[in-house]
């Protein structure tokens, strides 16, 4: 299968082309940059040059393609309304590219996204195979520059790892490998219009992300109130404070999805996080 990815050389989508590649299937990247363009080279892939924001672009590369997967996102958190606005476009583009193809388009999930996924679900019933996989919040791995470097650079500035009152709420995580292999299987023969769980780790206790974090840093492991959450952990504070476990049993029935790599307290543990934002920071 010949397929079009955006957002193929980002921290997913270079797992994503990988996986592909390995299946068997022929990539085409969309890419911004000449150093995109090489990456995707080395990978085995075929550069798309383009932009999300060049909707054409978008449409003459899912034309080429016998299938999308749709993982480009502006993580604008300054103006997040627009970052959503142009999800959508993109989506609509593609969309109307792929109507009446019968080939699959695979997005995922953003928070507040409704509309994009509302488009998707859409596309379902206009001859597309589309379907929606919603990530853990969490997805770890090598190269993570997400919510976990974040809690642990917090911890190393403030002298102690904290959590929330007790600490059992708990996070839900996924490997960011594993996360790869459900794009390809969804791809490949999910329905129209799933929704599909991208889960590893259901549910892990608060409190058991700080006490790892705590014991690789030498640190202090410290309960504080939501109260103080805020000015400890900044614009994370609220997010550190959920209780949303999630469970990927009804994917993982399916697709024949099995998640195999570490759960995310062995990454911390392995110790990985810990060497590379010391090195970013001498």
């Amino acid at each position: 299968m010949r397929v079009f990815v955006t957002g193929a050389t980002g921290y997913i989508g270079s797992d994503v082309v990988r996986e592909l590649v390995n299946a068997g299937h022929k990539v085409i990247g969309l890419a911004r940059s000449d150093k995109g363009v090489a990456k995707l080279k080395e990978a085995g892939a075929e550069a798309h040059q383009g932009s999300l924001d060049d909707l054409d672009s978008l449409r003459s590369g899912a034309a080429r393609a016998d299938g999308v997967i749709h993982l480009a996102f502006k993580h604008d958190f300054s103006n997040f309304a627009a970052s959503l606005a142009t999800d959508l476009h993109a989506i609509e583009a593609i969309g109307e590219t792929l109507a009446g193809s019968g080939k699959p388009f695979v997005t995922t999930a953003h928070a507040n996204g409704t509309a994009s996924d509302n488009a998707v679900m859409a596309l379902a019933t206009r001859g597309v195979r589309a379907s929606i996989v919603s990530l853990a919040p969490s997805v770890h791995g090598d190269g993570d520059k997400g919510f976990v470097p974040v809690i642990i650079s917090t911890a190393r500035e403030k002298g102690f790892s904290a959590y929330i009152g007790d600490g059992s709420n708990r996070w839900p995580a996924v490997h960011r490998l594993d996360a790869a292999h459900l794009f390809r299987l969804a791809l490949e023969s999910a329905p129209a219009g799933s929704k599909l769980d991208g889960v590893g780790d259901e549910g892990i206790p608060f409190r058991d992300i700080a006490d790892a974090i705590g014991r690789r840093l030498n640190l202090p492991v410290v309960s504080i109130s939501r109260g103080e959450a805020d000015a400890h952990f900044g614009f994370l504070g609220a997010i550190a404070a959920l209780d949303f476990p999630r469970s990927s049993i009804r994917t993982q029935e399916l697709l024949n999805w099995k998640p195999a790599h570490p759960g995310l307290l062995t990454d911390l543990e392995q110790g990985d996080y810990f060497d590379k934002i010391t090195h970013r920071r001498i």
